[in-house]
């Protein structure tokens, strides 16, 4: 001990000791886990670096306690129950994820991302890209060189094409849900409305791989300045879709001629969820989304929530639900709506059966209106949930239809089972 103040007398380490450690010093040459006993096993996932390659990790380890530490080493803020509770799931979605977001046209290689495919293919479930970058821009001197050939801006409509999603997502057989939104984050002083541009062969490419993606089930396209025309083309692709139940095209630039559109994808498709707050759907599109909803035997929530339907196209939704049978949810706020359309809504309370949730916030019924309503909504034993706050109803018809929506809520809660 005087010669040596570091030695200890400490038993030799056991043979199966020293094989645990040569197993996890090497075993990115040599992946040995599943022929180990548990006890082992367990040893070695706790030892395992997380800065292995995936391509050695993908698919030998399935061990969730490994990939909770890689992805709390890669991110501070970690919701797994939003990649279906999952920690390796979660790791391989949110790395595609990135890649696609700092994904630079002509810049970056694809083959980075192709590379990366094979290995979390099988655990991607679903895909949220909240960023697209475009091309790099062309220097002053060339900017200069374009205006002077008659070029407004500095860049061609076809170089600000965005990454071509449709060859990553038609790799991926079990792709469910896809949340997309072009523009750029972060910005700053850098801002340019060519940034937030969504091209006409970025709606192509986009409605090529969506046709393509026949497990998808779940697609949000917004804040992304879809017009009609893109709505057209998207729309054309999702005709007949196998699996598809739920798209959201809210904060965009839908006018009629888009609503009439998806009002023909309703009845051709196997949608139970349709979005399409904060657009410009006037009272033809509602008409024509009314029609939708008379033949439709599948659709349950419809959000019409900031647009411009008016009494013309709340009418013709009341008169389709008084026959649907379907629908459970519809959200008709802040949609010039005023007295006609609350007498129509009546009428619909007293019939309809099957709507549990209504909408019409910030809207304009009037006190007439809220008395209307309430009277259908006294018979009404199904609807739980029926918000008409700043919809000028006055404030003894909003207590009276609380007082009715907490019986009906009472209700469902002791029929429905435990």
């Amino acid at each position: 001990i005087i010669e040596d103040p570091e030695w200890c007398l400490a038993t030799v380490p056991h043979l199966t000791e020293l094989c645990l450690q040569h197993i996890i010093h090497n075993f990115e040459k040599n992946p040995i886990l599943d022929g180990l006993l548990p006890e082992h096993q367990r040893k070695v996932l706790d030892r395992l670096s997380t800065s292995l390659p995936v391509a050695v990790t993908a698919n030998v380890i399935s061990d969730e306690d490994y990939w909770k530490r890689c992805c709390t080493e890669c991110w501070q803020v970690c919701d797994i129950s939003n990649h279906g509770d999952s920690w390796k799931r979660m790791f391989f979605e949110r790395h595609l994820e990135n890649f696609l977001k700092r994904f630079i046209p002509n810049i970056t290689d694809p083959n980075n991302i192709l590379e990366f495919i094979p290995l979390c293919k099988n655990y991607v479930r679903k895909l949220e890209v909240d960023q697209f970058l475009p091309p790099v821009r062309v220097d002053q001197k060339e900017m200069d060189d374009l205006s002077d050939t008659g070029s407004d801006s500095g860049l061609d409509p076809v170089s600000m094409q965005h990454c071509d999603l449709g060859v990553f997502i038609t790799a991926l057989p079990y792709l469910e849900e896809l949340h997309l939104t072009y523009g750029v984050k972060d910005c700053g002083m850098n801002f340019d409305c060519n940034l937030f541009n969504f091209t006409h062969q970025d709606c192509c490419n986009l409605a090529a791989a969506v046709k393509m993606c026949h497990s998808l089930k779940v697609f949000k396209l917004t804040r992304s300045k879809v017009d009609d025309d893109k709505t057209g083309l998207l729309v054309h692709s999702l005709l007949d879709h196998p699996c598809l139940v739920e798209l959201n095209l809210s904060h965009n630039l839908i006018r009629d001629k888009g609503a009439q559109a998806i009002g023909k994808l309703i009845n051709h498709s196997r949608l139970e969820t349709l979005d399409l707050s904060n657009n410009q759907i006037h009272h033809l599109g509602a008409q024509a989304l009314a029609q939708a909803l008379v033949e439709n035997p599948t659709l349950t929530s419809l959000n019409l929530h900031l647009n411009f339907v008016g009494n013309k196209g709340g009418e013709a939704i009341g008169h389709a639900l008084l026959t649907n049978t379907t629908l459970k949810s519809i959200h008709l706020g802040s949609n010039n709506l005023s007295e006609p359309t609350a007498a129509l809504f009546s009428q619909v309370l007293a019939q309809n059966t099957t709507l549990t949730s209504i909408n019409f916030s910030c809207n304009h019924l009037g006190l007439d209106g809220g008395k209307q309503l309430l009277e259908g909504l006294s018979a009404n034993k199904a609807v739980t949930e029926f918000d008409l706050r700043l919809a000028e109803v006055g404030q003894e018809t909003e207590y009276l239809v609380q007082q009715v929506l907490w019986a009906n809520q009472e209700a469902a809660r002791i029929g429905s089972p435990q």
